[in-house]
């Protein structure tokens, strides 16, 4: 079977992305669900230690508090409460962190450092996984043990406003409740009053035990503007009057009530310096924690510095608050601070009631407990209070008592730390097997690709698929029945543990169908180049072809880049190494032009030949200006000298000079957005510009990209395109002016500021308008057989779509970063790659580069945090997942994505391309598909790695949604290859 490479490659990625899938499903396993609906009886709770006499405590403590108010704060960072802005602008807080009845924390979170991850980790005190940071944007119910569950089995009445994103964990658990859309980041005010309107009427009643308040404002103005925005202050103040009406109507109602209340507030995770949150920076992780009673005494002068604790370990202490069994999967601690007015009995209770359940979790997950230091100090421990009860209820001497008490206190405190650090350890749990199979579709289709690069970069640019072959028949059907044999003996020892196992029959049959034709397809690869290798070895004369230093830079840029990703720092600063690779590109583009040029003008060999994507050196011979080369065509050999004898002097001059112009372009970019990890602290130009003190600057900044933008743009649309370009890019200053971002002219001071929705939406028109006009005239062109010039219009309209879209998506200070874009791909277009001849497989690589540098000058990188979520609302006035989705990813990937459509258009808009667009999306799948290819291995092999969860894991997602972005490019190279190909048919047909 012959497919052309194009449409070969687009395939082989398809398959590869669902191996990725598979990876991705066992590295990330969703946790094993009890489907018995025993999950959360009740277990009678351990008794009280004694020594030779039995306990008389073998209940449940009492509550110790009567009603318990839980006031999460979105984003809620340390410093927010306990810094600078805490003082300024949370007053009664910081008068109760100081001189109040309250204990403070600050709550360490675990990456993910998103929201649904995090309430779980609250109300369960186990450790989520990582794949939770994809389950945040639909959260299914929970399963697992945790406090809100336990409260409603004993009967405590549970009311919640704010983020929805509670309902949908424990849905019908809340006997009232009112949640709001969290995902909707451009409500700031709404998405608070909401929860605060139902404030007033709560707190005068008395029928209810628990009241959750989760509030999203101050996350939803970090997304927007960063923590250093004035709006983040003014939230602030509103957070600290709601608590100071929940303290005060708590205090009222503690005169009357038999135990005091608890007021916790809190954050799920942190914010970033550039107002995101997901990933493991210190600004993300730590959160404030304060717990507030009456029951908290509080000596004069008592100075308590915020004490750093785990998130987890509020679960247990909520368990203990309200007189409920401490969930069982989790691995927090008790605070013992809340317990410490408490009689010694009842905090050795308390602190006994922690240490078995941690044990017992231990003994469940490590086959050999009975080794850990933990277990050994919950042993003494347990001894060591045992004795502690015969001598108490030998009513011994009490200052005796006191003293053993405290050394049994201070020994359960050692063993709780110990033991907690164990767990924690424990909770990577893979699922190899569906691991194993997904690396194997992708190192076979990997393995596919490299071995078929030959052929496919010949000059048919076609490939032989020979899976019908009697021979490899014969392997196929062995190999299936290996693997058929393999995945029985599996699944029956997993006891159906692995998500492989679990899939039906037919679609297990279908995997192992792919499998076995993948390798057949990998074995008949490797046999042909042997073969090949051979003819090539008895004829000297094919071999005479050499690799030019651009070549084997773009090989060693390349292959080099796939083996970094093993060093967790090099995947921290991977902008690093795409801005050193591009940096590199472009000298030795200009040591390629200076020797075309000087060379040329000496009459010195001035032509340089391709052969399958090689540069060959050409003889001297005479030279036949008469003959046509195309360029393009890989497999054809140029006899014609290089076509800088043909440009005029300042034609010649910007060829020299356009290497240079192109690196300086680069070099402007790196401090406009500082990135990775170790830089990424420091103030850059874009937090300049951001500025409110700025505004005019950046107004300027925007203004002047914009119009870049069009003049870049506009000289290969058709008119009605250029008309809805302008307008469009007109209305994304309005709509960058309507939400605060920007000035308009006639401003004076600062206006009202909205939503901009109907700005965006005015946009929104134009982009559809453009890529409706441009795919409507592409189809035509086919139809009508038009030339080459007539048929890439349709194309660019649909590219200049694209770029209206990224502008509108992008922050104004990033503007600059499009306009560079446009800029080196006019450049390199004009100066570069028509002048110096390259080749499709080179143009290709050289795309993909600066694809990569761009995602990075973006501001992105491999932490979540930077993944610009407000970008998805843009225009829309509710959350809407499946816009929301594309518009956030579009704007993560605008620069690659750009840049392969350029490539696209690029090629198609030779006059003689040939299968140049065929081989162009064959290295393009190829050099994409290396990096996820190895990673999958590196992952797995580093699984257990220090970094897996906060540096391997962000990585991997990246990756994988890396290819599946690259997968969709790649069908669309097929596709207008496809077209080409059926318009040249008609062509023939029709003459």
């Amino acid at each position: 079977m012959r497919l052309g490479c194009g449409a070969f490659a687009a395939g082989c990625v398809l398959v590869e992305v669902l191996g990725v899938a598979l990876f991705l499903r066992g590295f990330f396993p969703a946790p094993v669900r009890s489907s018995s609906g025993t999950e959360h009886q009740a277990e009678s709770p351990a008794p009280e230690p004694s020594a030779g006499a039995t306990s008389n405590w073998t209940k449940l403590p009492p509550p110790l508090f009567s009603k318990v108010v839980i006031m999460l704060i979105d984003a809620l960072r340390d410093d927010f409460v306990f810094g600078s802005k805490g003082v300024k602008f949370m007053p009664y807080t910081t008068y109760l962190v100081g001189k109040g009845a309250s204990h403070s924390f600050v709550a360490e979170a675990k990456p993910p450092t998103v929201t649904m991850p995090r309430i779980k980790a609250l109300m369960t005190g186990s450790l989520p996984g990582f794949v939770d940071i994809i389950r945040n944007f639909n959260s299914p119910t929970l399963l697992e043990d945790n406090v809100i569950t336990q409260a409603k089995a004993a009967g405590k009445r549970i009311i919640f406003y704010g983020d929805e994103t509670w309902v949908k964990l424990f849905p019908k658990h809340f006997v009232e409740y009112d949640g709001t859309t969290s995902f909707f980041v451009s409500d700031y005010t709404e998405v608070d009053d909401n929860v605060t309107r139902h404030l007033d009427r709560v707190l005068k009643r008395r029928d209810w035990d628990v009241l959750i308040l989760h509030y999203l404002g101050l996350d939803h103005i970090g997304h927007i503007s960063g923590p250093n925005s004035p709006l983040i202050g003014r939230k602030l103040s509103e957070m600290d009057s709601v608590l100071m009406r929940i303290h005060t109507s708590l205090l009222s109602e503690e005169r009357e009530a038999v135990s005091p209340s608890l007021l916790v507030l809190c954050g799920d995770h942190g914010m970033s310096a550039n107002g995101g949150h997901g990933a493991s920076s210190v600004e993300e992780t730590n959160t404030a924690l304060l717990l507030i009673s009456s029951a908290f005494e509080r000596r004069p002068g008592d100075v308590r510095p915020p004490k750093l604790v785990q998130q987890t370990d509020l679960a247990a202490t909520l368990a203990i608050g309200l007189g409920l069994p401490i969930p069982k999967h989790s691995v927090g601690r008790l605070l013992s601070p809340v317990i410490e007015g408490r009689a010694m009995r009842e905090q050795l209770r308390f602190l006994h009631l922690n240490t078995v359940q941690l044990s017992r979790l231990l003994q469940e997950n490590v086959p050999s407990y009975e080794r850990e230091p933990g277990f050994e100090q919950f042993q003494v421990s347990q001894k060591l209070h045992g004795n502690w009860v015969r001598l108490y209820l030998e009513e011994k001497n009490s200052e005796v008592l006191l003293n053993l008490g405290t050394k049994v206190r201070r020994q359960y405190l050692d063993a709780l730390k110990t033991l907690s650090l164990a767990l924690s350890r424990q909770v990577a749990h893979y699922d190899i097997y569906s691991m194993v199979v997904g690396t194997v579709v992708v190192l076979e289709v990997f393995a596919l690709l490299l071995l078929s690069a030959p052929q496919a970069l010949g000059s048919a640019a076609e490939l032989e698929v020979p899976l019908s072959s009697p021979v490899f028949s014969l392997l196929f059907y062995l190999v299936l029945l290996l693997l058929g044999a393999v995945h029985v003996s599996v699944c029956t020892s997993t006891e159906g543990s692995c998500y492989f196992c679990s899939l039906s029959w037919p679609t297990v049959g279908v995997v192992l169908v792919l499998v076995s034709a993948l390798l057949c397809a990998v074995l008949s690869a490797l046999t042909r180049t042997c073969v090949d290798g051979k003819l090539l070895r008895r004829n000297p004369a094919r071999t005479n072809s050499k690799w030019s230093e651009l070549d084997l830079l773009i090989l060693v840029g390349t292959v080099g880049h796939v083996l970094s990703l093993g060093a967790s720092s090099f995947i921290e600063e991977e902008h690093q190494t795409w801005y050193f690779l591009v940096s590199t590109l472009c000298l030795a583009l200009c040591h390629e032009s200076y020797r075309n040029c000087f060379l040329g003008d000496n009459g010195e060999s001035p032509c340089c030949l391709r052969v399958e994507g090689r540069f060959v050196r050409a003889a001297p011979t005479v030279k036949d200006k008469s003959t046509g080369c195309d360029v393009l065509e890989l497999d054809r050999v140029c006899t014609k000298p290089s076509s800088l004898d043909t440009l005029r002097g300042c034609e010649k001059a910007m060829v020299l000079a356009s290497p240079w112009l192109v690196l300086g372009c680069c070099r402007l970019l790196r401090p406009l957005n500082h990135t990775g990890v170790q830089w990424a602290h420091r103030p850059d130009l874009g937090h300049w510009l951001t500025s409110s003190d700025h505004k005019a600057e950046l107004s300027v900044l925007a203004a002047l990209s914009l119009v870049a933008v069009f003049a870049l743009v506009q000289s290969r649309c058709s008119p009605m395109s250029r008309v809805a370009m302008a307008l469009g890019l007109l209305g994304i200053y309005c709509y960058r002016a309507s939400i605060g971002h920007v000035l308009l002219p006639w401003q004076r001071g600062s206006t009202a500021v909205s939503r901009g929705i109907i700005e965006a939406r005015f946009v929104y028109v134009f982009v559809l308008g453009i890529l409706f006009t441009g795919t409507k005239d592409l189809l035509k062109s086919q139809v009508l057989a038009a030339g080459a010039t007539v048929k890439t219009v349709g194309l660019w309209d649909v590219y200049s779509g694209l770029v209206l879209l990224a502008a509108l998506l992008f922050r104004p200070h990033n503007l600059p970063v499009l306009v560079c874009s446009l800029l080196i791909q006019t450049v390199m277009t004009k100066y570069i790659w028509r002048p110096l001849k390259h080749g499709a497989a080179e143009v290709a690589v050289m795309h993909y580069w600066f694809g990569q540098a761009f995602f990075y000058f973006q501001g992105n990188s491999n932490n979540i945090t930077t993944v610009d979520i407000s970008a998805g609302f843009v225009g829309l006035n509710t959350y809407v997942e499946i816009p929301a989705m594309f518009l956030t990813a579009f704007a993560t990937y605008a620069g690659p994505v750009l840049w392969a459509s350029h490539l696209v258009n690029f090629l198609s808009s030779e006059p003689s391309s040939g299968s140049a667009l065929r081989r162009a999306g064959f290295c393009y799948a190829l050099v994409c598909s290396a990096p996820a290819s190895v990673y999958v291995v590196l992952v797995t092999a580093l699984r257990y790695h220090l970094f897996i969860w906060s540096v391997f894991s962000p990585k991997l997602l990246y990756e994988g949604m890396h290819l599946l972005v690259t997968a969709a490019l790649c069908v669309g190279f097929a596709a207008v290859d496809q077209a080409r190909v059926q318009s040249r048919s008609g062509r023939a047909a029709a003459s």
